[in-house]
């Protein structure tokens, strides 16, 4: 099978070193740039995320086939518009997958890594979760519809290389029926924002237009404060990639009844049994 993540790495290290260097002649000191300790320990957690979720994307392969071999439908992958109707529905798979992300605290105890970095440049966009085994929840029912398990998983890939060139400050607001469509950097840098404001916004993959539609988008309108609003301040990777779980697994021991534990578990990061409609502005971007 066609392995695109593969193929791209020469160009992800490619546009690294273009935009460091950038950052060289670059007179705007409010931009962080790069940071050679946080970018080594982005490179260290997309290694970590290869090599640990090969098991996972392999169960998530046969989930896709086993789906696929029963489904009595079947979507003819020589067309346009199927692969157009693969992406979309890939894309909104994502959103939801990437919203529970955030909206459950167990799953953002994974998904936390990827927030933790209080720099964004393209470095950032490798530093990936080591435990995705939620994914598959969300992605499966494309198999359902017909379409075979290559090319959801060269679609997923699309995404992925996609999203890489959204994490930068290089560039700019783009015209506004890109704005308006699709994920831009922009509209990704309010989402790593621990601004108040930012919060849970802007949880597209390529198209901005679910978090239109499902009221979770925010337009980028003041300066973006990056990282978690409590910071990791570690570049050890196994921390980085474990911190979260360790919290919650000590909240959960401490939880006097299950309905507490459950509620650690379940319910938004930074909920509290005594204040389960509020947000603790200690948790999570």
């Amino acid at each position: 099978m066609f392995d695109l993540i593969a193929t791209a790495i020469p160009f992800f290290i490619a546009m690294m070193l273009i935009e460091a260097i950038a950052y060289r002649f670059d007179d705007d000191h409010e931009k962080p740039g790069y940071d050679a300790k946080d970018s080594a320990t982005s490179l260290a957690m997309g290694m970590g995320n290869v090599v640990i979720n090969t098991f996972w994307k392999l169960v998530l392969i046969a989930a896709f086939a086993a789906v696929y071999s029963v489904t009595p439908l079947r979507m003819p992958m020589d067309t346009a518009w199927t692969w157009i109707l693969l992406i979309v529905g890939q894309d909104l798979a994502f959103y939801w997958s990437h919203r529970s992300a955030h909206e459950v605290r167990m799953l953002w105890a994974s998904h936390v890594v990827h927030h933790s970095s209080q720099h964004y440049n393209l470095s950032t966009a490798l530093r990936q979760e080591w435990l995705m085994f939620y994914e598959i929840l969300f992605f499966v029912p494309l198999a359902a519809f017909g379409f075979p398990p290559w090319a959801i998983v060269l679609a997923l890939s699309i995404s992925l290389v996609y999203q890489f060139v959204l994490h930068t400050e290089r560039v700019g607001k783009l015209p506004k029926p890109i704005e308006w469509i699709f994920n831009t950097p922009s509209h990704h840098r309010v989402h790593h924002g621990a601004n108040h404001g930012y919060l849970d916004r802007n949880y597209g993959g390529m198209l901005i237009i679910w978090d239109r539609m499902f009221g979770s988008f925010r337009g980028e309108d003041e300066r973006v404060t990056y990282g978690l609003t409590k910071n990791v301040d570690s570049f050890n990777p196994l921390k980085v990639a474990t911190h979260e779980w360790s919290d919650l697994v000590s909240d959960v021991r401490s939880a006097p009844d299950l309905r507490t534990k459950l509620g650690y578990v379940l319910h938004k990061p930074g909920w509290k049994p005594e204040a389960s409609s509020t947000r603790d502005q200690s948790a999570a971007t």
